[in-house]
């Protein structure tokens, strides 16, 4: 038989993983899937290839979670971007051009960026 004292810790720890899972749950939202590859105009279809030479390195395109820089599912669906910008064409072209903290300025032709911008509208 427990005493009071003894159920204590276990109903503290209960309440705790409670708040963990909760927390969790919270936080985890769904984003909207990609566009799929066989549904892309030529300009989406000449991005992603823009973007497997400069970007593919560094960020994923189909999830959140960073490789080294940060993972750009739904980059363009989301109200900030990992910065806490908005993603605008402009602020996106910004970034790509002059880079930011880790990342490097990467220099793209005026048809290269309209394409890759295309091709990030479809994560």
């Amino acid at each position: 038989m427990y005493h009071g004292w003894q159920m204590r810790p276990r109903m503290l720890l209960l309440s705790f993983a409670f708040l963990a899972c909760a927390a969790v749950l919270a936080g985890c939202r769904s984003l909207p899937a990609s566009k799929p590859e066989a549904l892309f105009t030529m300009e989406e279809s000449r991005g992603a290839i823009v973007y497997q030479q400069k970007c593919a390195r560094c960020h994923h395109p189909n999830t959140t979670r960073p490789l080294n820089g940060p993972g750009l599912q739904a980059l363009t669906k989301v109200k900030a971007m990992p910065s806490g910008a908005p993603p605008t064409d402009e602020r996106m072209t910004y970034v790509i051009v002059h880079g930011r903290n880790n990342m490097p300025a990467t220099q793209l032709t005026d048809d290269q960026m309209s394409d890759l911008l295309a091709y990030l509208h479809t994560l």
